[in-house]
């Protein structure tokens, strides 16, 4: 029989071994949510714009958005919709792009006197989602990340990494 102290060795062994692997899936984690939630505010984005009558109609009688006029907050929320994903998709300001379509959500689901319960967790689930990328950040595989990080920690001077 093994000392328990070899047991204990052999398991903090694997789950030293299974955190590496799961910090190793990391990046694919944060482009495969940026990817699924750029996809759903993307989409939605476009079919407002396809019908636009009926968008602004939408927001003069179904959707109550607090302090701006229906034609305003329909320009304003269709134009986060599209605007937003694509900065997600890329991680290029990505954590403003994840703030930016939280306040969205939170719109969405506050301008509507009825909501199903359905549709509700689905806006539970991008929140969540949008939460983790804007407080983790969204990921190794960005612009963010890969471009615009190493030239903003740049020394003017000397080129050097600031600590």
């Amino acid at each position: 029989m093994n000392p328990p102290h070899t047991l204990l060795q052999r398991g903090l062994a694997l789950w030293n071994g299974v955190t590496h692997a799961l910090d190793l899936a990391q990046p694919a984690a944060a482009l495969a949510a940026r990817i699924y939630l750029a996809q759903a505010f993307f989409l939605s984005g476009l079919t407002k714009v396809r019908d636009w009558e009926t968008t602004l109609l939408l927001f003069t009688e179904e959707y109550r958005v607090p302090l701006l006029s229906p034609q305003l907050a329909a320009l304003s929320g269709t134009a986060g919709e599209l605007v937003l994903p694509v900065l997600l998709l890329l991680g290029l300001a990505g954590r403003f792009a994840a703030l930016g379509l939280s306040v969205v959500n939170v719109v969405a689901v506050i301008s509507l006197a009825e909501i199903a319960p359905a549709a509700l967790q689905q806006h539970i689930t991008w929140g969540v989602l949008l939460a983790g990328l804007a407080l983790y950040g969204v990921g190794k595989w960005s612009i963010d990340c890969a471009w615009l990080h190493p030239r903003l920690n740049r020394t003017p001077a000397t080129g050097m990494a600031m600590h």
